[in-house]
Formats: C-alpha cells, sequence, structure tokens
C-alpha cells in the first residue's frame, strides 16, 4: 500500500510540474496548453492530465477553448498528455 501512495505521489508530483505551452500563432493570444501525467492507472493518469492542463491554463489566467485532446501511452505505468487551446 505504501508504494501505491509513493507511486500516486510522484504522479502528482510530475502532473503538477509537467505543463507547456507553445504559441498557436503570431498575432493571436491564443496558446496550446498542455498538462500531463504518469499514474498507475490509465484513469488516474487521464484524471491528473486533466488537472495539470486546468492548472497550466489557470496559471495564464487564460480560458479554455474548444475540446482537450488526451494521448496516453499505456505500460507498466500509464502516461498521458492532454491538450487545449487557451486564449487570454
Amino acid at each position: 500500500m505504501t508504494r501505491l501512495l509513493t507511486l500516486i505521489a510522484v504522479g502528482i508530483i510530475l502532473a503538477g510540474g509537467m505543463a507547456a505551452t507553445v504559441p498557436a500563432s503570431a498575432k493571436s493570444s491564443c496558446v496550446r496548453a498542455g498538462g500531463e501525467a504518469t499514474m498507475l492507472t490509465e484513469e488516474l493518469a487521464k484524471f491528473m492530465a486533466g488537472a495539470a492542463l486546468k492548472n497550466s491554463i489557470a496559471g495564464m489566467s487564460a480560458k479554455a477553448k474548444g475540446t482537450v485532446s488526451m494521448k496516453c501511452t499505456p505500460g507498466l505505468l500509464t502516461h498521458c498528455i492532454a491538450h487545449q487551446r487557451a486564449c487570454k
């Protein structure tokens, strides 16, 4: 049980620390925000990647636009990356 809690804690730290933005265009004030997480199950990884994405958008004081794209890679630990357009 302790190992599970350790892995969850590591996933939370990774999800919170991994957020990236890439400019959508030079003219627009929109960016492609992202968040990622690595967890034991796909459901947890998706949830934490979504939470990291929301934190990334909130940290930019932007508003989410469009749908969230989520890509997950299964393995011993599942790694998910979430992206969404965010505009100021």
